[in-house]
């Protein structure tokens, strides 16, 4: 009897950071779907027609921008690691005094992964700040340079198939040695040892998500892509082959850009 009772109580506390990582997991979606708050500007091209146009940079565009990489990636990223939160319930209900703070051991835990890819949101504010200075992004957000598009597509594809992305691959499918090995007593210890988890889960889906330029960030049919393909080779059976089978694939569409440019070329 005392056995049911202690699993029907871990099952509660599970409930409760499930419903918390999905609360914040639609949240993150509904505010994309809504725009991120980055309103276009139009231009008069003359002749009634109309040309959408994004603000300039500005402090405040600036900050609309990071947001809204901070929140596409807590969309992507959180459900990934979602079953790795849920092993920390496990963990934490042996290793805490309190069984009652189990959800919120959790939840830090997940606050300390999302804080990597915070630090991650910033930087690609940075690179897309870059890159527009420079005329090398659409009104779409996505890379206006073919050769540029092929680039990172081939590079993306290259790095699926390194050492590197190997381990960090293997250690977001199998987490749970490296949260019995390392894991980290009291508040700050849970968001440490998420901070550590969220390094390897930056190196395995960093040239993933530099992929968002080439379909675009104002594509929310390809940000999904890349968040299903990222939580498949993640979380699915055979999601390592997975991973190196996404790999040739983009190799074979950056180098067939690359040999379609080279054509017209050749022809003349």
């Amino acid at each position: 009897m005392r056995i049911e009772l202690l699993f029907g109580l871990l099952r509660h506390r599970r409930a409760v950071v499930i419903g918390a990582l999905a609360t914040v997991t639609v949240a993150a979606w509904a505010y994309l779907l809504l725009g991120a708050g980055i309103e276009m500007d139009l231009m008069d091209m003359g002749g009634g027609q109309m040309m959408a146009m994004l603000p300039a940079w500005g402090p405040t565009y600036a900050l609309l921008i990071s947001m809204m990489w901070w929140v596409m990636m807590v969309a992507m990223m959180l459900p990934t690691a979602a079953p790795t939160v849920l092993s920390v319930t496990s963990l934490a209900w042996d290793r805490l005094a309190n069984p009652n703070l189990v959800p919120a051991t959790a939840l830090l835990f997940a606050s300390g992964y999302l804080l990597v890819w915070s630090g991650f949101s910033l930087t690609a504010t940075l690179l897309q700040w870059g890159l527009d200075s420079a005329g090398l992004l659409s009104e779409k957000m996505a890379f206006a340079n073919a050769i540029l598009t092929s680039t990172v597509l081939i590079a993306a594809g290259v790095y699926q198939w390194t050492p590197l992305k190997d381990t960090c691959l293997r250690h977001c499918r199998s987490p749970t040695e490296f949260l019995i090995r390392h894991w980290q007593p009291g508040s700050l210890g849970a968001v440490g040892t998420g901070v550590r988890h969220g390094l390897f889960c930056l190196g395995c889906c960093w040239m993933l998500m530099a992929l968002l330029f080439v379909g675009g960030l104002m594509s929310l049919a390809w940000v999904g892509a890349i968040a299903l393909f990222v939580l498949v080779e993640k979380t699915m059976p055979y999601g390592d082959w997975i991973s190196r089978l996404g790999g040739v694939f983009l190799v074979v569409w950056g180098v067939g850009n690359l040999v379609r440019m080279v054509e017209p070329v050749a022809v003349q």
